[in-house]
């Protein structure tokens, strides 16, 4: 069945590309669309204050953007609310005023920094200062003054990893509410020779469940894509921003207890310091001296019945602002860059990093350039290591690009009495990319090649990718082969199917691979004054072979999906495996699954109610077989909000998976709540609860956040771990005290 899959996937594929299927309507030449909107930025004539009411004089007889076009669900007309933003500047500041028309309530879940503006009325700024569509600065305010914003690159999506001192404030009317935004030349980075940047605003408008754009978008790009930005058109070129430095020091107390005998209980003063340097207007230097990352949020737990690794996000802002320069090479779940190899032993624990260094930025308009550095500390167990990359972009055509990189782990001051493994010693990976997208965003390719250097290792130690991606309104089809070496190590990556666990040890066996992966979307918009906004039908398959090319694996799903106008959806799926084992699988409690070949399916169904309410269910069952056993799974998902103040988040799941009675049945639970208190724009408290019985851990996370300044807080993290059998018996708990302050100089 399985071959059947991909044959009829690769037809969608051919025939859409070939134009067979009717795409969108021809849109405005992307060459024309910064001729067609423009939005001019003068000098402003008086005093503003950011108060969210647009009084002032200064916002007089000022061009405006307004006529915003629907963008989602549909993209197919003009806007159904007004929205109005004027802009203007001084030597220090970008002021951005907007009227958006609407009725009370607004919506807005969260009084959290960094919220969504998807999930909340409110207006998003995009800002391309090179106007070369590669990376640009976004800025977003909901209707209750919730600030957001990230550094944007290419097709990454957004973070909210990077944070900045700018200010707003808003008004809400009975017909309207108004926003006020005024950004520091400081923050963003530009060419002080153009005059002419970038620029586009979206729209939440979260109670219609729609979004609008100024310029018109089609509705399968995201709003944030910079190929649709329109024209900002200054009157004279922007003044440098001048001596641009920060300066960000911590301090911080912890306290960690430890049940086990062999790890004592430790007290423990910290003091380090970030440093943010603009070397040019467009290249910046990132500093940091003995960072500390405690008070970044837990890692959401996840059941993992695969024989693989889980590959979890980044969450350090070190390492995410301009991240993908480093960590946008390869396609998910193969990174020759994973920064979260950084810190961490052979083991995954954590180990101090003395400090680093990171270059980043536009050397020139179309070139751009990433310098990293990090140094950790020697561990009992574990030697020193520097982490160090090199990585350059070039822009090519209108939307392209051709990349490289260098990376270096090098292991240093090994621990005395601990031999060095050969491959430990270092590790090298280089490699380039060719990306190329056409002006439209509607075809994309691309190519890479890389390769690793490793102590006795002389072959199989490469990684070639290669596809292509085809994307117009009612489909989109993508293409991606792998080829991956047994060899190919990546000690600053992450490959997802280098290694399986054998059995129930902790042994890795390496197994080289090649892999095709397709997929295919078909979406169909009914027309004004349906109940559905979007049927979507979902045709992925995903083929593995060995490097001798023997099966290995193949997976492919089918799924069907309606959203709904009012924000809720269902999805229907079903999914068909062939496995060949290559090692024994631990997954069973009893005895590992022997190396075999499986064959096996699920059919499911998930839904959930309108995201938009206060009472939010949702959920879906699972039924069927995996590898040789039964399976079934349940999950759950509950709301309840008091917006903007309070929300309170349950997430349910249950694995049952009946195997040959010599193999024992497998029950997974893990139970995740999370309380969420807003008491105002500047104070949150966030505590997660995580019990997961396949990890035998239970987890307690509570952080209070209080921002007494613009991009400077005060944390208290409490933590506590428990064993789930026996049930409650503590593992380790830890409390931390931590405060930093943003010092422009």
């Amino acid at each position: 069945m399985g071959k059947y899959f991909f044959r009829f996937s690769v037809f969608l594929l051919v025939i859409n590309m070939l134009g067979v299927v009717n795409a969108f309507a021809q849109q405005d030449n992307l060459a024309q669309y910064q001729q067609k909107y423009t939005l001019p930025i003068r000098a402003k004539k008086s005093t503003i204050k950011i108060d969210g009411i647009l009084d002032e004089a200064a916002w007089q007889n000022l061009p405006k953007a307004n006529n915003f076009w629907l963008k989602f669900p549909k993209d197919d007309g003009p806007a159904e609310n007004k929205t109005e933003v004027k802009t203007c500047y001084d030597d220090k500041f970008i002021y951005f005023g907007a009227k958006l028309y609407d009725k009370k309530p607004y919506i807005g879940q969260s009084l959290k920094r960094d919220s969504r503006i998807r999930d909340n009325d409110g207006l998003s700024i995009v800002i391309d200062p090179i106007n070369k569509k590669t990376n640009g600065f976004y800025f977003s305010v909901t209707a209750y003054n919730v600030q957001a914003d990230d550094v944007l690159s290419g097709d990454d999506d957004l973070t909210y990893s990077w944070d900045n001192k700018w200010y707003s404030a808003t008004k809400q009317y009975d017909t309207c509410y108004t926003i006020e935004i005024a950004i520091p030349l400081k923050s963003i980075r530009y060419n002080t020779t153009n005059t002419t940047w970038g620029i586009n605003f979206i729209r939440s408008d979260k109670k219609a469940n729609m979004f609008y754009s100024w310029t018109r978008i089609p509705v399968n790009f995201r709003g944030f894509d910079m190929g649709y930005t329109g024209a900002f058109l200054w009157d004279k070129a922007p003044a440098s921003n001048g001596k641009n430095a920060v300066l960000i020091p911590y301090i911080n107390q912890s306290v960690n207890q430890y049940t086990s005998p062999e790890k004592p209980s430790t007290a423990k003063f910290a003091t380090g310091i970030d440093a943010k340097l603009a070397v040019t207007n467009t290249l910046n230097l990132d500093l940091t001296l003995n960072p500390d990352f405690s008070q970044v949020d837990v890692d959401r737990q996840v059941t993992n019945l695969s024989r693989f690794s889980i590959f979890f996000p980044e969450r350090r802002n070190f390492f995410l602002e301009n991240s993908d320069l480093f960590s946008s090479f390869g396609i998910d779940p193969i990174r020759p860059f994973y920064s979260r190899t950084i810190g961490v032993d052979d083991k995954g624990n954590s180990v101090p990093i003395i400090g680093g260094a990171r270059l980043s930025g536009n050397i020139a308009p179309k070139t751009r350039i990433g310098i990293l550095s990090m140094q950790t500390q020697k561990t009992a167990t574990y030697a020193a290591q520097n982490y160090s990359a090199i990585t350059a972009q070039q822009q090519l055509l209108k939307r392209s690009s051709i990349k490289t990189y260098l990376l270096s782990r090098e292991s240093m001051n090994n621990v005395k009495g601990l031999p060095t493994k050969a491959l430990d010693q270092y590790g090298r990976n280089v490699g380039t990319e060719l990306n190329y997208t056409n002006a439209t965003g509607k075809y994309s390719a691309w190519f890479g090649l890389h390769h690793s250097i490793k102590p006795t290792i002389a072959s199989q130690n490469n990684y070639v990718n290669y596809g292509a991606n085809y994307s117009v309104r009612n489909y989109n089809g993508l293409l991606n082969i792998d080829h991956v070496g047994v060899n190919y190590y990546t000690d600053m990556g992450f490959v997802e199917r280098i290694g399986s666990y054998f059995g129930n040890t902790d042994s890795l066996v390496r197994n080289g691979f090649k892999s095709v992966y397709n997929q295919n979307d078909i979406n169909i918009f009914p027309k004004k004054g349906a109940v559905v906004n979007q049927h979507k039908i979902t045709l992925t398959n995903f083929y593995v072979l060995n490097t001798n090319n023997t099966f290995n694996e193949s997976n492919n799903r089918l799924g069907y999906s309606i959203n709904f106008k009012r924000s809720s959806f269902i999805n229907i799926y079903y999914n068909h495996s062939t496995v060949q084992l290559n090692v024994p699988l631990a997954l069973p409690k009893n005895t590992p699954l022997p190396v075999a070949k499986y064959t096996y399916g699920q059919v499911g169904i998930r839904a959930e109610t309108d995201s938009r309410k206060n009472f939010v269910l949702g959920g879906g069952i699972a039924k069927g077989t995996l590898y040789n056993g039964e399976y079934e799974q349940v999950t759950a998902r509950v709301i309840y909000r008091k917006q903007p103040y309070f929300t309170l988040e349950l997430n349910a799941e249950y694995n049952n998976i009946k195997f040959p009675a010599i193999y024992g049945s497998t029950q997974l639970f893990l139970i995740a709540p999370r309380i969420e208190i807003n008491f105002t724009n500047n104070l949150f408290w966030t505590t997660f609860i995580q019990y997961n019985t396949q990890r035998n851990n239970i987890n307690f996370n509570s952080r209070l956040q209080w921002r007494y300044k613009p991009v400077s807080d005060l944390f208290i993290v409490y933590t506590d771990n428990y064993f789930t059998e026996p049930l409650f018996k503590n593992k380790n708990r830890a409390l931390v005290i931590k405060a930093n302050y943003w010092l422009n100089l």
